[in-house]
């Protein structure tokens, strides 16, 4: 089986309820699930929620919601990974076919589109691997980085490449918490995903957004009507 996961607690901290607020008319949460039905890679799109509201929202847009996350895994400091580990094991005690493969999908990546996920699963095939997931390049070469020094001046983090000019530097590339395909099973032995048995989709910078921050909410409206003008 290839499952889809979207962990969508209820008690989101610095944007309130954000995995429900209204993103262009439709709950955050709406977009990650049509992406991922869409994509046809799936046997199941679940979402693990503890909050009855969001459990609804999810089925009205399609996805499934085939048990409660318990509270323990449901607080501030829950790992991603033991909510993905807590959905396989919950997975193979409703049904007799077993998980063999796992997309984390987090519940506010309003730019993730159906052929995201499908690259990240013919690649992750392709190249053996045991993870693929997003990824975007900076925007600024990191290696000419600054830092406030506690005086208030600046300094360089790698002052060797003062002089270096830009395009010369190796391109540097961060996680677009977007998505995370993986083998269940590595995911159930906690293989780390930042490693060489990982392969990269890399996605282009305008689709990326992290959603932590009410200024980062407003980033994502504007790449929205953006993007929405641009089609």
């Amino acid at each position: 089986m290839k499952l889809a996961v979207i962990p969508a607690r209820g008690g989101s901290k610095r944007i309130p309820r954000k995995n429900m607020r209204a993103f262009n008319g439709k709950p955050a949460i709406a977009y990650p699930i049509a992406a991922a039905i869409e994509s046809g890679c799936f046997d199941r799109v679940i979402v693990s929620t503890d909050d009855d509201e969001i459990a609804d929202v999810a089925l009205r847009h399609g996805a499934h919601v085939p048990f409660r996350r318990p509270a323990a895994l449901a607080d501030d400091h829950t790992a991603t990974l033991a909510v993905v580990q807590h959905a396989i094991s919950s997975m193979a005690s409703l049904q007799s076919e077993p998980v063999e493969w796992v997309c984390c999908i987090y519940a506010t990546a309003l730019f993730l589109e159906a052929n995201d996920l499908r690259r990240g699963w013919d690649l992750l095939r392709e190249q053996q691997a045991d993870y693929a997931f997003s990824v975007t390049s900076y925007a600024f070469p990191i290696q000419r980085a600054i830092r406030i020094t506690r005086a208030g001046r600046v300094a360089m983090f790698q002052p060797e490449h003062r002089e270096t000019r830009s395009q010369d530097l190796e391109p540097a590339y961060h996680d677009a918490g977007q998505f995370y395909w993986g083998r269940a099973s590595a995911f159930a032995q906690a293989l780390p995903v930042f490693s060489d048995t990982a392969v990269p989709v890399v996605l282009p910078r305008y689709r990326v957004q992290d959603i932590d921050t009410e200024e980062d909410w407003l980033q994502a409206e504007l790449m929205y009507r953006a993007l929405t003008v641009a089609r």
